[in-house]
C-alpha cells in the first residue's frame, strides 16, 4: 500500500503543477482568478509532496495486481484535485458539484452542472477543458498499462504489428517510452486541430478549448449553446474529423506515423467497423430527418446528421442541435451508438468496437457449432485467433456492464427520477457521453438532479472510464491477501 501512496503523492503534486496552467491563461486573459488558481495549484503541490515524503520508505517495486488500486485511487485523487480549482474560483459550486464537474472533465465525459458558460472566467472554463485534455491522455496510457492486465481490452490485435516499444503490454519500464510516443501523438493531433480551428474562424481561445474537448472526446463547451454558438459548417467539419481520429485506436495512430503509412488502417477490424457503422447511421438518420420534415432539404439534414451522429456515437456529446426534437429513433439510435462504436485504445467509452466484433464472431462461431457441432470454428477478430480466455473475459464484462447499468437506474429510480432520465443519464455517463434524456438533455446540463443523483452519475463515469472490472476487483477479499 505505501508504494502506491507513494506515487499517488507524486501524480498529486505532477497534477498541481499543471493546475498553473489556468493561472497563466487568467493573467494573459485579466479575469483576475489567478491568485485563487494559485492558491488551488499550491494546495495539491504541497498535498502531493507531503504524501510522497511520508511514504517515501519503506519502496518496493510495483506490481501489476497494484495497477489497479493505483488506477482508481488514482482517478478519485486527481477528480478532487481538480476539483479545488472550481470550489475556489466559484463560491455558490458546492463540493458535490466540483466534484462531479471535475469527475466529468477527467473521464471525458463532458456532462455539466455548470450555467452561465459564456459568463464564466476565461481560466475556469480553460481549466474544465484541460481536465478532458489530461483525461485523454490518461486513458490513452492506461488502455496500454493497465487495461492489458484484465484480458478484455483488445489490444492484444497490435501485438506482433506495432514497432518498438508498443508490443509490450505490461507494466514494466517500457511503458515510458509507449507513452511518450503516444503523447506525442496526441499532443500533434491536438496542435492539428487547435490550427484548423483557429483558420475556420474561432478565437485562439476557443480553438484551444474545443480542440481539447474533441481530442480527448468529452463534451466541455465554452458556450451554453455549444457548437451551435458558431453556426459554422468549417468548424463542425473539423471537429468531426477530430472526434473520429480520437475514437480510433491511438497505437494504430502510433504504427502509422512511425511507419509513415496509413495501410494499417485498410486491415484494422475496429477501423473498418467503426466506419460502417457511422457512415450508415449518418445516411439513415439524414435520411429520416429528411422524410420527416425536420430540415427543409436532404443536405442540411445530412449536416447536422454527421455532426450529431459522430458526436455522440463516439462519445464526445458536443452539439449544434436539440437532437430531442428529432424522431425518436434517432436519439435512442445515438445512444446505442455510444455504447459499441469507439475502439480500444482511444479516448472514448463504452463497450468498445473488439469487444462488439468478438461477441459477433462468437456469436456465428455458436451457430455454426449448432449446424456442425464437430467443427473446428476458432474465433478470429481480424485473422487473428483469439483464446478462449479473453472470450469468456468480454463476456463477464458485458455481463456487467449491464448489470452496472441496470442497478444504477434503479438507484436513480429509488431518488424518484423518471425511468427515461433514470436510464439514459446512466448509460450515457457509463459511456462517457456528455447528454442525456429529459432534465440531462441535448441542450440542458445535469443541473437539475438532486445531490444523490450526480453521485449516482459520478460513480458511472468512474466505473465506465475505468471498465468496471479496474474498480470491482478492489471488492475482492482474494485481492487484499499476500
Amino acid at each position: 500500500m505505501l508504494p502506491v501512496a507513494n506515487v499517488l503523492g507524486w501524480l498529486l503534486a505532477t497534477f498541481g503543477l499543471a493546475c498553473l496552467l489556468p493561472v497563466g491563461c487568467s493573467l494573459i486573459m485579466g479575469d483576475g482568478e489567478w491568485p485563487r488558481l494559485l492558491l488551488a495549484a499550491a494546495l495539491n503541490i504541497g498535498a502531493g509532496l507531503a504524501l510522497a515524503a511520508i511514504t517515501s520508505r519503506p519502496r518496493r517495486e510495483l506490481k501489476p495486481r497494484d495497477g489497479f488500486l493505483l488506477v482508481t485511487l488514482g482517478w478519485l485523487l486527481l477528480t478532487a484535485a481538480g476539483a479545488l480549482p472550481l470550489l475556489l474560483t466559484l463560491p455558490s459550486l458546492s463540493f458535490t458539484g466540483g466534484f462531479f464537474e471535475s469527475m466529468s472533465g477527467l473521464t471525458t465525459t463532458g456532462s455539466t452542472v455548470l450555467n452561465g458558460l459564456d459568463a464564466l472566467p476565461p481560466s475556469v472554463n480553460f481549466w474544465r477543458h484541460c481536465l478532458e485534455w489530461f483525461g485523454g491522455l490518461g486513458i490513452i496510457v492506461m488502455a496500454l498499462a493497465v487495461l492489458p492486465l484484465l484480458g478484455i481490452g483488445g489490444m492484444q490485435l497490435y501485438k506482433g504489428q506495432a514497432p518498438g516499444p508498443v508490443k509490450d503490454e505490461r507494466l514494466a519500464p517500457r511503458i515510458t517510452a509507449t507513452a511518450r510516443s503516444l503523447w506525442f501523438v496526441y499532443a500533434l493531433l491536438t496542435a492539428a486541430g487547435i490550427v484548423s480551428l483557429r483558420v475556420c474562424g474561432m478565437s485562439w481561445f476557443d480553438a484551444i478549448c474545443h480542440a481539447f474537448s474533441a481530442v480527448g472526446l468529452g463534451g466541455f463547451s465554452t458556450h451554453d449553446r455549444s457548437i451551435a454558438y458558431f453556426n459554422s459548417p468549417a468548424i463542425e467539419l473539423v471537429l468531426a474529423v477530430l472526434m473520429v481520429i480520437a475514437s480510433l485506436n491511438f497505437a494504430r495512430h502510433f504504427i502509422a506515423l512511425r511507419r509513415l503509412s496509413i495501410e494499417g488502417y485498410k486491415h484494422d477490424p475496429e477501423v473498418k467497423g467503426i466506419f460502417a457503422i457511422l457512415s450508415v447511421s449518418v445516411l439513415g438518420i439524414a435520411t429520416l430527418l429528411a422524410w420527416h420534415g425536420v430540415y427543409p432539404d436532404f443536405m442540411t439534414a445530412l449536416r447536422h446528421s454527421a455532426f450529431t451522429v459522430i458526436s455522440q456515437a463516439t462519445t464526445s456529446g458536443l452539439t449544434t442541435q436539440d437532437y430531442q426534437q428529432w424522431p425518436v429513433f434517432a436519439p435512442y439510435w445515438m445512444l446505442f451508438l455510444s455504447c459499441i462504436v469507439c475502439s480500444t485504445g482511444s479516448t472514448g467509452g463504452g463497450i468498445k468496437m473488439f469487444r462488439t466484433l468478438l461477441l459477433a464472431r462468437q456469436a456465428g462461431r455458436e451457430l455454426k457449432l449448432l449446424i456442425h457441432p464437430s467443427a473446428m470454428a476458432p474465433v478470429r477478430v481480424g485473422g487473428r485467433t483469439i483464446p478462449d480466455s479473453v472470450g469468456h473475459a468480454v463476456l463477464a464484462f458485458i455481463f456487467l456492464y449491464f448489470m452496472t447499468v441496470v442497478m444504477l437506474t434503479f438507484a436513480m429510480l429509488l431518488t424518484g427520477l423518471d425511468f427515461d432520465s433514470s436510464f439514459t443519464a446512466v448509460v450515457t455517463s457509463i459511456n462517457n457521453t456528455a447528454h442525456g434524456f429529459g432534465p440531462p438533455g441535448a441542450v440542458h446540463n445535469f443541473h437539475s438532479l438532486t445531490s444523490v443523483q450526480i453521485w449516482v452519475c459520478a460513480a458511472a463515469m468512474l466505473l465506465g472510464r475505468l471498465e468496471i472490472f479496474s474498480v470491482l476487483v478492489l471488492f475482492r477479499r482474494a485481492y487484499w491477501r499476500k
